[in-house]
């Protein structure tokens, strides 16, 4: 291509040389996002989390047993062993994003707030590493096809690619998902113990369904497989979750991406305008995303946290939601979405800012060599 063929404006990075990179090129850009976001946004996640699991009937009591009322709390007039008055239950009631961070912090240090970033970062890391390349990889092969066979098709492609991609990471990850919901839902059963990590609480999770298994019914790698599939609890209402949300963050982040470079880009692109456009972008879409989806999220949630093994194996997205629009209305559906909505939008915008940010650097130093 000569200097007089290309665009007086280039965009960053020049999309032939930006398809030509590789999966593992991309996955290393996407890990590194990745960790930025699940460090940063990791508190909002447990807030949302706390809040729907309070509102499925998890009770955040005192966690030893001879726990004394907080100075700060008001005390419900009961004396304790004879220690002291014993908080009224309201000081272990929720109510909202706010509260949440302040009663964590007094009851149980700040830095429980960052619990399960652990998890988070097993699983933001394989899965974001899996999710942007293979939508970056799909999203240019639909556009190339539909540029040859069917031009009606390419506003579609951020959809589809979106879509495809979010089902092959949620289905690879959904393990390392459920231990981090479990993880930052529940409390420590006593003081001075050590919570489970993610290996820990993945195995209680596969000795519940032991729990119930009947040996005389079934062989036993029939019990062992079922118990298995205990890991991938809650997948379903995962991908009726993930999916949507990633085809509507998609839709919106890449026209929105598209404009604001246009605006944004002079007469020569950078890392400060690539990041500032893609951040914008990714912010307004996951703000979009994460509060139509909410009330998948609230089942997705329910369902991992379900304790009864009995109870898990009959449960689904559908009834879920039908069951907590009955007892709680349109509320309980969209509950913990401020701290959802709230998490959504930075950390997509990091994602993605950060993701091609260094594709950008990458491309760059390529060009250089």
């Amino acid at each position: 291509m000569t200097n007089t063929e290309r665009a007086p404006k280039p965009a960053p990075p020049s999309p032939p040389a930006e398809r030509a990179m590789g999966f593992a090129e991309r996955a290393v850009a996407a890990a590194g996002a990745a960790v930025i976001s699940a460090v940063l946004v990791n508190p909002l996640d447990v807030a949302k989390t706390r809040l729907q699991a309070q509102a499925a009937g998890v009770v955040y009591n005192p966690i030893w047993s001879d726990f004394r009322c907080y100075p700060w709390c008001n005390p419900g007039g009961l004396k304790l062993n004879g220690l002291g008055p014993s908080c009224s239950p309201e000081c272990f009631q929720y109510r909202g994003t706010m509260d949440v961070f302040y009663k964590i912090s007094r009851q149980e240090g700040i830095f429980r707030l960052w619990r399960g970033t652990g998890a988070s970062l097993a699983l933001a890391v394989p899965t974001v590493g899996i999710y942007l390349p293979s939508y970056d990889l799909l999203r240019n092969q639909i556009e190339e096809y539909s540029d040859r066979s069917n031009p009606k098709l390419r506003p579609y492609a951020p959809l589809i690619a979106g879509s495809i991609a979010r089902s092959l990471a949620c289905i690879t990850c959904s393990p390392i998902e459920l231990a981090r919901t479990r993880m930052q839902a529940f409390k420590e059963s006593s003081g001075g113990t050590k919570p489970p990590g993610i290996w820990k609480t993945l195995l209680g999770v596969l000795s519940s369904r032991q729990s119930i298994n009947h040996p005389e019914r079934s062989m036993y790698f029939d019990n062992t497989a079922r118990g298995y599939h205990l890991l991938w609890t809650g997948m379903g209402a995962q991908l009726a979750r993930d999916v949507p949300f990633s085809a509507i963050c998609w839709t919106v982040l890449e026209p929105t991406r598209r404009h604001l470079l246009g605006l944004l880009v002079g007469e020569q692109s950078n890392a400060a305008v690539i990041l500032g456009a893609n951040f914008s972008a990714g912010f307004i879409a996951g703000v979009i995303s994460s509060g139509a989806t909410c009330p998948l999220d609230v089942a997705k949630t329910r369902r991992q946290i379900e304790k009864d093994p009995a109870r898990v194996l009959n449960m689904n997205t559908r009834r879920i939601l039908l069951e907590v629009w009955r007892n709680e209305g349109m509320e309980g559906l969209f509950r913990g979405a401020g701290p959802r909505m709230a998490r959504a939008g930075p950390s997509v915008g990091i994602v993605v800012s950060s993701y091609e940010v260094v594709k950008y650097i990458i491309h760059t130093k390529q060009a250089e060599l």
